[in-house]
C-alpha cells in the first residue's frame, strides 16, 4: 500500500493525492476513516489499483465520494455501492441492445449482494449498523459512542474488497 499525502496550510489537514492499495485491512480502513476517506472510496480506490476496472485511483476516489454512509442517509452501504461501481466498470454495458452483457452484470451484482448479505445480514447501511441512521444526529452520536465507524465498518469494507478479489 502506498498513500502519498501533502499537508495544506489549513490546520495541518492532509490531502490524499494518490492511493495505491495492494490489500485492504481493517487497520488500513480505520486509518482512511480517520482521515475522511469513506467506505465507498476505499473500495473503489482498491478496485482501481487492481488494474481491472480501467480507472485512475484519483477518479475512483472522486466518483465514489458521495456514496459513503449509504449516501449519507443509511441506504445502500457505501462499501456495497463502491463494489457495484467496480463491477459495473468491469462487466457493464454502454450501448442499447447489449442484453448478454447486461445479464452478465446483473448476475455479478446479484451474486455480490447475496454473498455480502450472508456475512453482514444486509446491504443496507442502517441495517448493518443495528438500525442506526447516520443522517440523524442522535443516531450518529450512538454510532460514535459504540465506535462502529472504527470497528464494524472496517470489517464491512474488507468483506467488499475480498469479494471483489474473487469477482473482478
Amino acid at each position: 500500500m502506498q498513500v502519498r499525502t501533502a499537508s495544506s496550510n489549513n490546520n495541518n489537514n492532509r490531502k490524499i493525492i494518490c492511493m495505491e492499495i495492494k490489500k485492504v485491512t481493517e487497520e488500513f480502513a480505520t486509518e482512511c476513516f480517520k482521515t475522511g476517506i469513506d467506505c465507498s472510496q476505499i473500495v473503489m480506490g482498491y478496485a482501481s489499483t487492481s488494474g481491472k476496472v480501467g480507472m485512475s485511483s484519483e477518479d475512483a476516489l472522486k466518483v465514489s465520494a458521495a456514496f459513503g454512509g449509504g449516501m449519507w442517509c443509511g441506504r445502500t452501504c457505501g462499501a456495497v455501492s463502491g463494489a457495484l461501481m467496480a463491477l459495473g466498470l468491469k462487466y457493464g454495458y454502454s450501448e442499447p441492445g447489449m442484453t448478454e452483457q447486461k445479464n452478465c452484470l446483473l448476475a455479478k451484482k446479484t451474486e455480490f449482494e447475496k454473498r455480502f448479505s450472508e456475512v453482514h445480514g444486509s446491504v443496507v447501511c442502517r441495517d448493518i449498523l443495528g438500525g442506526l441512521d447516520l443522517s440523524k444526529p442522535e443516531d450518529m452520536n450512538r454510532i460514535m459512542e459504540k465506535n462502529l465507524l472504527f470497528t464494524l465498518c472496517p470489517k464491512v469494507v474488507c468483506t467488499a474488497c475480498s469479494l471483489l478479489d474473487e469477482m473482478l
